[in-house]
Formats: C-alpha cells, structure tokens, sequence
C-alpha cells in the first residue's frame, strides 16, 4: 500500500512501438497520491496511446507501470478496476437504453462478490449487497447532480449530463486512481467551468487521484497540481503548470518556435 510520500503511479520507461513507429519512447513520470495531474501535448503526441497501457488495453514493449509499488503490466485486464483503477473516454460508453442507475450500477460490478447461483436463489448476503450497490449508486448519482434523471435512459441525455453518468459510473467502482480522457470535449465554456469544480471534488470529498488527457489547456492549468508534456511519444517537460507554460520546450512543440 502507498503512503503519501510514495507515487501512487509510478510511469517508469514505458516504449510502446507498432511495427517501425515509436508510440512512446522511454516516458517516465509518477503520480503523488491526492494529487490532480495533466498530461497534455500536441494530437498525436502519444496521450492515449499511454492511457492505453495504464489501463491494460496495450501492452509496452519496454518498461513498467507501478501502481501502489505493484506492476500492472501483469494484471489481467479485467481485474484493472478492482485494483482501484478507473477510467472514463473520448467518446462516451454508455448502455443507451438503460436508465442512469443501471449505467451507474454496472460500474458497481467489480466490487461485488454475488454469482450466478448466489444471485439465482436471492440469498439473504446477495440482496444486502444489491441493497448496498443502489445506495452507493444513488448517492453518487446526488453527488454528480443527476438526479432528476435517474430513471432516465441514457440515449436521450444531452450530451454534457452523459459525461456526468460516465463519471459516476467510474467512481461507483471505487477507484483510487481516475483516468480521465478529454472530458472537456465537446464542453462549452460554461459545462468547461462546471466540469473543473467536478474534478476538484472528485479528488476533495470522494478522495480519487486524478491523471487527465486534455487538450483544453485553461482547464489543465487551472486544475492540476502538476503537468506532464509529451511530444512524438517522449516525455519533454514534468512540473508545476506554471513551470510547464515556461518550457521552451513545450512553447516549440505547440507553437513550432521557441517564444
């Protein structure tokens, strides 16, 4: 188990190549627990592609991913949620003709011990978890303010209320760890705002560390605590965000000269 003076990811020299192309080159970074952090650089930089492997969806040619001081790159990737990881999308997944509660009660699964003969005969401990699950699928549907749409199904959701469902259907499986994908696509500027108090709650009251890709950069200076940049699938710049907006490095790689 992590301390807080210990990473809670621990990024070590991750490469990831398909066929001749490096995807990411020997990136290197940690997440402190409590900790709000942006990874950011230009389309194609790698951004995603990195996700991937945090979340078991690729696995690296090189390198090790360390979460409480425990490589994930053995972990089945089922198994990444119940190990206190979670993550949302680009695009967001929901099961459209199911209501919000059951968006959000499917992300409850991992954390759920009932079977298929448990759940068949209704055993007194299975209808006290299913009981529990609700409850802590309600109380995350109060927290994300959807409640006025619980019985709502998901396909008719405009889109900035089906981000909140994803959000909350990712912490009902309790993670330590948030990986959270653009989740300003798509946004506004106000749903923008709304959305980065969100994520400070995330981490002030459900207690979550957060990693964000995001190419709205008002919101990651704003919102993290520390920011990584990569660049053609290498790390070029690890800081705070005011240390990272005065990297010549970064400035060259968004705007294509140094400043």
């Amino acid at each position: 188990m992590s301390d807080s003076s210990s990473p809670l990811l621990a990024v070590r020299g991750i490469t990831l190549r398909f066929g001749g192309v490096v995807a990411l080159d020997k990136v290197t970074f940690d997440v402190m627990p409590g900790q709000i952090a942006g990874l950011i650089g230009p389309n194609g930089a790698g951004k995603t592609t990195l996700f991937n492997c945090l979340s078991r969806l690729y696995q690296p040619n090189e390198g090790d991913v360390l979460f409480e001081g425990k490589s994930l790159l053995s972990v089945p990737r089922y198994r990444i949620a119940s190990v206190g990881l979670g993550r949302t999308f680009q695009n967001v997944a929901l099961f459209n003709h199911m209501t919000v509660l059951q968006n959000v009660l499917v992300g409850r699964h991992s954390q759920t011990h009932s079977g298929f003969f448990t759940d068949a005969f209704r055993i007194p401990g299975t209808i006290r978890e299913d009981a529990a699950a609700r409850k802590k699928a309600m109380e995350l549907i109060e927290f994300m303010n959807l409640g006025r749409y619980v019985n709502h199904a998901a396909a008719g959701l405009p889109f900035p209320i089906r981000k909140r469902v994803e959000l909350a259907r990712a912490l009902a499986a309790e993670p330590k760890l948030l990986l959270l994908d653009e989740p300003a696509a798509g946004l506004n500027h106000d749903e923008v705002h709304v959305l980065e108090g969100q994520i400070r709650r995330l981490r002030d009251i459900q207690g979550v560390t957060v990693l964000l890709v995001e190419h709205h950069m008002s919101l990651v200076m704003s919102v993290s605590d520390k920011v990584v940049v990569v660049n053609f699938g290498r790390k070029i710049a690890d800081g705070t965000p005011e240390e990272v907006r005065a990297n010549p490095a970064v400035i060259e790689a968004y705007l294509g000269h140094a400043a």
